[in-house]
């Protein structure tokens, strides 16, 4: 068994506006385990504990499901927290593109044939850049950390791919490989 999920990377040089952005929050937020930026990922769907003979039909599944999708823009701007400031475990870069909710829908469809329910919750793309543990103190500078980068634009990211990843989990941070790569369709 693997444990496996299906994303799309963001632009180099939207990845190293983050990053320099988290360089900027690490002294004034504490309590924060930070995402490695090599790290920086949109999950369109987790999939979890997956058998290795799955990988294939996920991928035809994938492609099947991609065909009619062009490649799509991903503007990454402000910060937030799930779930409540009152109690963030997750603090997030947020990320929209008009592409992105049909995208994650017609994959979420194309899987339930392969035994994958759909997702209750409603897709909220964004990028995680840290979480806090439970128990770690919050630092209550956080709302005004939110407030002052709410308008930032970290940058436009242009998406020509869905990947399925393997993530394998260790002390010192999730390490993902590439499974499947699937195109999206280019006009003409």
């Amino acid at each position: 068994m693997i444990r496996a999920f299906i994303a799309v990377n963001l632009a180099a040089a939207t990845i190293a506006n983050i990053a320099s952005a988290i360089e900027r929050l690490k002294p004034r937020i504490s309590g924060i385990r930070w995402v490695a930026p090599n790290n920086f990922h949109l999950t369109l769907k987790f999939l979890g504990a997956i058998d290795e003979s799955k990988i294939e039909p996920i991928g035809v599944a994938i492609g099947d499901a991609l065909r009619p999708f062009p490649p799509c823009t991903i503007n990454a701007k402000g910060l937030g927290v799930f779930p409540s400031l009152k109690r963030p475990r997750v603090l997030w870069v947020g990320l929209n593109g008009a592409g992105l909710v049909p995208l994650a829908t017609q994959l979420e469809s194309a899987l339930v044939p392969l035994g994958f329910a759909s997702d209750e919750r409603t897709f909220t793309p964004h990028l995680t850049i840290g979480r806090w543990r439970r128990g770690d103190r919050v630092d209550i500078a956080i709302e005004q950390e939110l407030q002052r980068w709410a308008n930032y634009e970290f940058g436009i990211s242009q998406i020509q791919e869905v990947i399925l990843f393997q993530s394998v989990l260790k002390p010192t941070g999730a390490i993902y490989t590439r499974l499947k790569i699937v195109a999206l369709k280019h006009d003409g």
